[in-house]
C-alpha cells in the first residue's frame, strides 16, 4: 500500500486503550531510506512532550478511516523515553528507546531492520532476537526538513522534494516526489532512492544518476497511476532499473 508521506500527515494513532494523537512527521535514515519513526501530536494529552512511535508498534494502517493501530498501551508511550524536543534524535536516546520497549534494534543487522527485511517480519521475532547493538554511522532525517531539498540530475538541476511515498506494509521510502516547476512548469514525478548517487545534506541537494531528458520522457505521474504495479514496472523500465520488489532479500532468522 503505497500513500503519500503529506496524506499520511493527520492520520489518527490508536493505543490499545484508546487514541494518542495523530501522525504530525517522520524520521527516516538515509542509508536503507526507511520510517523509523512516526512523530505524533498528542494534543493536550502529552502537551510539551515529543512522542515516537517505531514502525515495530504498528499492527495495522486503515487507509478509509485515515487510522493507524499500535499493539501498545497509552502508558507504555507515556513513560517511554523522549528526545529532546526540536534536536536530531541522538544515539543515546535510540539505545534507551529500544531497550525499554525490548526491541532488537534496526541497526544490528545488513537489512533494512536489522536481521529482517521488515518491521512486521521482526516484530514476529523480537521476543527471540536479543543481541547487542553494533556501533553505526545511521543518521535520521526529518521529512519536513528534507522536504525542498534540490534535485540535480547529472546535466543539471530538476526540481526539489515536495513529498515522499511511503510503503506502508514495509514503511520504507518507495519513492521523492519531485516538483519540476523551475524547469518543467506543472510537473511532479517520482525518483527512487536507490537511483541516489550522493547526498549533500549541507548544500541540501540530492544527486542522482539520472539525465534531465530522461526524467521528461518518464511515464506521467499521477495519484492514480501510484496505485498500479504496472506503472511502476513502467518506471522502473525506463530507467532501465530493476524493481524493488524483485529486490527483496530473505529474512535472516537468527533465533534462539
Amino acid at each position: 500500500m503505497l500513500i503519500k508521506a503529506k496524506d499520511l500527515k493527520g492520520y489518527k494513532l490508536s493505543a490499545m486503550d484508546g487514541e494518542i494523537g495523530s501522525v504530525k512527521e517522520f524520521y527516516f535514515d538515509d542509508k536503507f531510506w526507511t520510517i523509523r519513526y512516526l512523530v505524533v501530536d498528542t494534543g493536550s494529552w502529552l502537551a510539551g512532550r515529543v512522542v515516537l512511535i517505531s514502525p515495530y508498534a504498528v499492527t495495522s494502517v486503515d487507509k478509509e478511516n485515515r487510522l493507524i493501530s499500535v499493539d501498545l498501551t497509552k502508558r507504555q508511550i507515556e513513560e517511554s523515553p523522549s528526545p529532546d524536543t526540536d534536536k536530531p534524535v541522538s544515539k543515546q536516546f535510540e539505545d534507551s528507546y529500544y531497550s525499554y520497549y525490548n526491541w532488537p534494534t534496526y541497526w544490528s543487522g545488513p537489512f533494512a531492520w536489522g536481521s529482517f527485511y521488515s518491521a512486521s517480519d521482526a516484530r514476529e521475532h523480537w521476543n527471540r532476537l536479543r543481541q547487542a547493538a553494533a556501533e553505526s554511522d545511521h543518521d535520521l532525517r526529518s521529512t519536513r526538513d528534507v522536504t525542498g531539498h534540490f534535485i540535480q540530475a547529472t546535466d543539471g538541476e530538476i526540481g526539489h522534494v515536495e513529498d515522499f511515498v511511503v510503503d506502508a506494509e514495509r514503511w520504507a521510502i518507495r519513492y521523492l516526489v519531485v516538483a519540476t516547476r523551475n524547469w518543467w512548469p506543472g510537473k511532479l514525478v517520482l525518483i527512487s532512492p536507490s537511483w541516489i548517487d550522493r547526498i549533500d545534506w549541507l548544500e541540501s541537494k540530492v544527486f542522482v544518476g539520472l539525465t534531465r531528458d530522461s526524467v521528461k520522457t518518464s511515464p506521467p505521474y499521477s495519484e492514480a497511476a501510484l496505485l498500479e504495479r504496472d506503472y511502476e514496472s513502467l518506471l522502473h523500465e525506463h530507467y532501465g532499473r530493476e524493481g524493488y520488489w524483485n529486490e527483496e532479500p530473505v529474512a535472516v532468522d537468527q533465533s534462539y
